[in-house]
């Protein structure tokens, strides 16, 4: 009888940006951990893919790695699968660097084991139907999804134990479909469990196979899987049993089990990706909804199948933040082309640089937000924003003239002016309360605007019934996991209305504090803070923009605003000045206080090294209070860089730090998005009194 057989297919992988010492634990308790075991059963066949971050880091760390996997490579025992070297989102990215993003990956694995890898990794399983064409052009033969990817469009779970061919317009590509319930089981359960539902399998599939893709992390760098997999022995007793069992059950690699077997047949697969990511980026009252409806269908697995949900494009429609980058980075991709295209084959060594940097901003996890989405983490924002400032200044040259463009980044959807210089580059969002929705200091790589905003996420719900994390217990996978890193975070959930930015003009009463403003409770008047304003003179420094505005929410004072930005450019250094005007028009006597609000991120909240600056004291980033008037700095000697803000005639400046509560594989935690600073004004505004003026002024320079 011929054997059944086990495809095992995993991924590591490492954002870029992500911080050395993370690296460095996931190495040692998973990637190095993980070839102690395989070694000893040769018998045990498997493919891995390793993401160019991690292969470069590894190359750069713990060179004797390679020729461990060589050894194994040569053996026969490892099938390297190749994908995006910086693992992006491929649907994500543009055609001419999807198709060098592959590239670059079975170049460095031809190079360093002198095999071209035959399948690709797909990122997050993010499917699209035309990647068929994407793939097979880039000379890749197979990949992975997950059987939802087969499931949606109505395939039985019985009909998934072997292979499909995919086809789009000429091109065909062959898809494994990874079993929901292999990932839920292994390394969770029992190994007799595990092998019991493979011998089902193989008495119903003769001769067929069941595939997993899943991360390597789960053995050893998820919450008590070290202990488990190899303290406690769970890896070792597996692969034991997967050798005394090799009379009826073989691993094999995917491209091996492609050569030596037939699809079952073609398969048309639509746009998908695993259950939980789908389930993520559903906007999160739709998210709601549908965990409601699998609870209540929790015994009718056919029902779930059918239960609708998100794309993976959604997450750039649910966060503008995560938009705004991809926009960037597309913005740059196409900056690149226009350069690089006269030019042919020839790529200087600043365009190869350039690139470069593109490509490493292309990496997913900062684009997405869930249990592994890296969209809440700033240093990841950071990592791609800095990479993107890199790429772009090499483009524009050592000393671009200040210039201005419309609709900055290429959205017409946004009405957008898009500043840059030598030493800055700023996005001024017209439409959302003539705002600075990014501001990069290009002379030290640093994003200066880098928050999210507070937002109502689905998971909220559950913050009141987690448990706090205590070490040991039994490994559960992370998607059965509730817990929080310290207890009382649901008493920090607060919500913001506004996105984060620089210069949002707030009006509110009287009678509000400090505390109402760290508690998001000021009842500003919504027209001045996210009217569209519309631009009425633009120079290359320069812009003035202006709207109708209600002051006021029970008595309407009506006042036309005016906003002036100016950018005064150094070779290394530049200062940035808004200047806000409200002109009386009609309406009640608006007798209230008025704010101008930045929003700055310097990433440590509690490091020594980074902090604010006023009256001579100092004070951590994570600090909340009042500072008086005159100047407020903000230094950062890690990175040697200083912002100065000034605003001549406030009152002082109330700061209060902005901390998400997320969730991670860790559980849920606090994390520091930046510091809101309102810079406070009186205002009285009337037909006596018609006009009020004031403004705010960032000076940034080198230390």
């Amino acid at each position: 009888m011929s054997r059944f057989h086990l495809v095992l297919l995993l991924h590591a992988h490492q954002p870029v940006g992500n911080f050395d010492d993370v690296f460095e634990r996931a190495y040692r308790q998973s990637y190095l951990a993980f070839l102690d075991p395989l070694e000893r059963h040769p018998g045990v066949r498997i493919g891995l893919h390793l993401s160019g971050p991690l292969w470069e880091w590894i190359l750069a760390r713990h060179e004797d790695y390679f020729a461990r996997m060589a050894a194994l490579v040569d053996r026969g025992q490892v099938e390297l699968v190749g994908g995006g070297f910086y693992e992006p989102i491929l649907v994500s990215i543009p055609p001419a660097d999807r198709a060098e993003q592959i590239a670059r990956m079975q170049r460095f694995l031809a190079k360093h084991f002198h095999e071209r890898p035959r399948g690709a990794w797909l990122t997050e399983r993010v499917w699209e139907p035309h990647l068929a064409t994407t793939l097979a052009r880039s000379g890749v033969e197979y990949t992975l999804v997950d059987d939802n990817h087969f499931l949606l469009p109505g395939f039985e779970p019985e009909q998934l134990f072997g292979y499909y061919r995919v086809e789009d317009l000429d091109a065909a590509l062959d898809v494994f479909p990874g079993l929901e319930r292999l990932r839920y089981l292994v390394p969770f359960r029992g190994v007799e469990e595990i092998l019991d539902f493979l011998r089902s399998a193989a008495a119903d599939h003769p001769g067929g196979m069941a595939a997993m893709g899943d991360d390597l992390e789960k053995f050893g760098v998820w919450p008590g899987t070290f202990d488990h997999c190899y303290t406690n022995g769970w890896l070792e007793r597996f692969f034991s049993a997967l050798d005394a069992n090799a009379d009826w059950l073989a691993t094999v690699p995917p491209g091996e089990y492609r050569r030596e077997h037939a699809p079952l047949g073609c398969a048309a697969l639509p746009t998908a990706s695993y259950r939980e990511m789908m389930e993520w980026a559903l906007p999160t009252p739709a998210r709601r909804r549908v965990e409601r409806l699998e609870r209540e269908f929790a015994s009718r697995p056919e029902v779930q199948r059918s239960l609708g949900s998100g794309v993976w494009r959604n997450f750039l429609v649910k966060y503008p933040e995560a938009d705004l980058l991809a926009r960037k980075m597309q913005y740059v991709s196409r900056h690149w082309a226009r350069r690089a295209r006269p030019l042919g084959r020839t790529e200087p060594q600043r365009l190869a640089e350039a690139r470069e940097h593109l490509l490493r901003a292309q990496c997913n996890d900062a684009y997405w937000h869930g249990v592994f989405g890296g969209l809440y983490s700033p240093h990841l924002r950071e990592a791609l924003w800095h990479e993107l400032s890199a790429a772009e200044g090499l483009l524009d040259g050592a000393s671009p003239a200040p210039r201005v463009r419309r609709a900055g980044l290429g959205a017409p959807r946004r009405a957008e002016l898009y500043f840059t210089a030598g030493a800055y580059s700023a996005i001024l969002d017209s439409a959302d309360g003539a705002t600075i929705s990014s501001l990069d200091f290009r002379s030290a790589g640093a994003p200066l605007v880098n928050s999210v905003a507070r937002r109502p996420e689905t998971y909220h719900e559950r913050l009141a019934h987690a448990s706090t994390i205590v070490p040991g217990g039994e490994p559960a996978s992370i998607h059965d996991r509730a817990r929080v890193k310290e207890p009382g975070l649901e008493r920090l959930l607060r919500y913001d209305r506004w996105r984060r930015h620089l210069f949002r003009l707030l009006v509110f009463p009287e009678g509000k504090q400090p505390e109402d403003y760290a508690s998001l409770s000021l009842g500003e008047a919504p027209e001045p803070a996210g009217a569209a304003y519309r631009a009425k003179r633009i120079s290359a420094c320069r812009a003035m923009l202006e709207a109708e505005v209600s002051l006021e929410r029970a008595a309407p004072c009506r006042a036309r605003s005016v906003k002036r930005f100016e950018f005064q450019p150094g070779d290394d250094s530049f200062s940035l000045r808004a200047a806000v005007e409200l002109h009386w028009s009609d309406g009640a006597w608006a007798r209230c206080r008025a704010g101008i609000e930045l929003v700055l991120n310097l990433l440590a909240p509690a490091s020594a090294d980074r902090y604010f600056a006023f009256a001579g004291e100092r004070q951590p980033l994570g600090w909340q209070g009042a500072a008086p008037s005159g100047s407020l700095r903000l230094v950062d000697e890690w990175r040697k860089l200083a912002v100065e803000i000034s605003a001549p005639g406030a009152e002082g400046f109330w700061i209060a730090p902005i901390e998400t509560i997320s969730e991670s594989e860790e559980g849920f935690e606090r994390v520091y998005q930046g510091s809101q600073i309102l810079a406070v004004w009186p205002l009285e505004l009337s037909a006596q009194n018609p006009s009020w003026k004031a403004e705010a002024e960032l000076r940034v320079q080198i230390l």
